[in-house]
């Protein structure tokens, strides 16, 4: 409703224009009924003047009806259209604003379509309430009145079938409800699988799961090929109860009319009238039946957006936050804990201080949390107890919008937008001219590859950047956080994706773009991180072992002793 009222002057003259051109058709009747009144009288030519003139008059309100069909088309078309890019714009602002791990937990192409169906949903709402139940109200109540003129009992006739007739489209169309929703489900069961299996194209493939994907989705088909005919066929029922009930109608009031005629209260143009209300009136409750069932099926659709709108946000700035302040760099986790579930802990009471500047790596086994820690201090989540600081100042007390402006993340396999490569970059810094983005690309060793593409930056990356090797996607990576150039920078496994010979022209860029910041580094390959000013051995959530390099290699029976060991002979000579 709020969406509507934005544009309020444009929605009520539509409703208008639609309730003027549904009045006009029903006072065209009346006219007519005049006019065969007229055709009965012995004196043609003393009439035909009269006759004229009532046709005339049928012109004229025929006229006027079209203009405000005409001008309502236009106004309805501006309108929905206006409600409906709100609606979306809406939808996908609030649906981005959900966390990290709402996203996780959902599939991309039913989230796709709960936005599309949103949209979609108003647009079956407004046109059955401005085309058919305005104009079905309009007429019913004007018909009504006209018919008491004439004869009460046939009004009478006419008022108590149409109530009967749309209670039982109503009662209908609620118990209809049930199945639209669960067929609504299950075609959001169906968008899911597709869009799973397709993302995973690659592994269906290589892993033989060509026919076990084709067996499910089958099943899934079949599942939603079961709910459409079971609804389809409850519609085909209640059309058949409605023709049998409008047979019943014309032929029941045609009856009572033929006795008013016989004594002489209803005249031949009476029973015109008649014929033509009674055709407006099948129109339009015809009509009624299939357009509740349309909204209720709509709703269902919408339905799921709504879940998605009614859903708080699972992490929120706090009233009144504030913008982070970064200028040393300084990261202290303070008594942190932190569970995914309640039952699975990752951290419980970390503590962990990162120097002003500091390079710092964190290493450790599988499920250890090192990127854990990251996703913590970028507040991916929240945490169950403690807290994080950046130079004193609580991440979860200030914009999430301004973190995020103060650390450059490289993730261990970064997606790109299936959008030019140097939107991909830009996309670190929007401001950046080209000049500076391909300087980015230069110190990330991007501008080798991009410059051998036809259409050089303007190269499309595919979906998820599937054109690019992974090598090349997490070099793109890199020259997208040199280009954001924030004074915290985040590797998390950055180099993973490298060739040694790749990894040897990035290692240079890195450590210019190193320069001056705080940086946290996750690694497996331990020869990127020799370098650092203090390497952290992290294993079930908690700290085992920090220091250098050096000092690592003093100690005895360290468990960065023993890794080093075992990858020594793969990097160093």
């Amino acid at each position: 409703m709020q969406f509507s009222l934005k544009y309020k002057y444009s929605g009520f003259f539509m409703l208008a224009s639609v309730t003027a051109a549904s009045a006009i058709a029903v006072l065209l009747p009346w006219y007519y009924k005049l006019l065969f009144d007229g055709l009965g009288a012995d004196d043609r030519q003393g009439i035909i003047k009269l006759l004229l003139y009532y046709l005339a008059i049928i012109a004229a309100l025929s006229f006027v009806e079209w203009i405000f069909w005409r001008l309502s088309t236009f106004v309805a078309n501006r309108f929905y259209s206006k409600v409906m890019t709100d609606l979306v714009n809406h939808c996908y602002a609030y649906l981005l604003n959900h966390s990290f791990s709402y996203f996780n937990n959902n599939f991309v192409g039913s989230l796709v379509k709960k936005v599309k169906w949103f949209g979609r949903s108003f647009e079956v709402i407004a046109d059955r309430v401005t085309w058919n139940f305005l104009p079905l109200i309009t007429n019913l109540v004007i018909i009504f009145i006209v018919l008491c003129f004439r004869n009460l009992w046939l009004s009478l006739m006419v008022g108590a079938w149409v109530v009967i007739f749309l209670a039982v489209n109503y009662g209908f169309a609620t118990f209809k409800l049930k199945y639209d929703i669960l067929r609504s489900e299950a075609e959001t069961e169906t968008t899911g699988y597709l869009a799973d299996t397709i993302t995973n194209n690659t592994t269906v493939k290589l892993f033989n799961g060509y026919k076990r994907e084709v067996t499910g989705f089958a099943q899934i088909s079949d599942k939603l090929r079961k709910l459409r005919r079971f609804t389809w066929d409850l519609d085909a029922t209640f059309e058949a109860i409605q023709g049998f009930l409008m047979i019943s109608l014309e032929l029941g009031i045609f009856y009572a009319a033929l006795i008013f005629w016989s004594q002489g209260k209803l005249t031949i143009g009476d029973f015109a009238l008649i014929q033509m209300y009674l055709v407006q009136i099948f129109h339009r409750v015809w009509e009624f039946g299939r357009n509740i069932r349309h909204i209720y099926e709509a709703l269902s659709d919408a339905a799921e957006m709504t879940a998605i709108l009614e859903t708080p946000h699972e992490i929120k700035d706090i009233p009144r936050a504030k913008k982070i302040q970064v200028s040393k760099g300084v990261i202290e986790f303070r008594d942190t804990t932190f569970y995914y579930h309640q039952t699975r802990p990752i951290l419980e009471n970390f503590n962990l201080t990162i120097r002003p500047r500091e390079h710092v790596a964190i290493i450790g086994p599988s499920g250890a949390g090192k990127t854990t820690i990251v996703k913590l201090i970028l507040r991916m989540y929240d945490l169950s107890s403690g807290g994080i600081l950046i130079d004193g100042q609580d991440i979860a007390k200030v914009t999430q919008e301004s973190l995020w402006q103060s650390v450059s993340y490289v993730p261990q396999d970064p997606i790109l937008f299936h959008r030019p490569l140097i939107d991909n970059i830009r996309y670190g810094l929007p401001s950046a001219t080209d000049r500076e983005v391909i300087k980015a690309a230069k110190l990330a060793h991007c501008h080798e590859f991009i410059s051998q593409f036809p259409d050089g930056y303007n190269t499309y990356v595919g979906e998820r950047g599937v054109k690019l090797s992974g090598g090349e996607r997490q070099r793109v990576a890199i020259a997208r956080a040199i280009l954001r150039n924030a004074p915290i920078l985040v590797l998390d496994e950055a180099t993973s994706s490298l060739d040694s010979e790749s990894e040897e022209l990035i290692q240079d860029a890195l450590d210019k773009l190193m320069a001056g910041k705080t940086v946290i580094i996750i690694a497996h390959r331990l020869s990127t991180i020799r370098k650092m000013d203090r390497i952290i051995v992290v294993d079930e959530g908690c700290i085992i072992e920090q220091g250098s390099h050096q000092d690592l290699l003093a100690q005895n029976s360290g468990i960065y002793k023993k890794l080093w060991r075992l990858q020594a002979g793969g990097f160093i000579q």
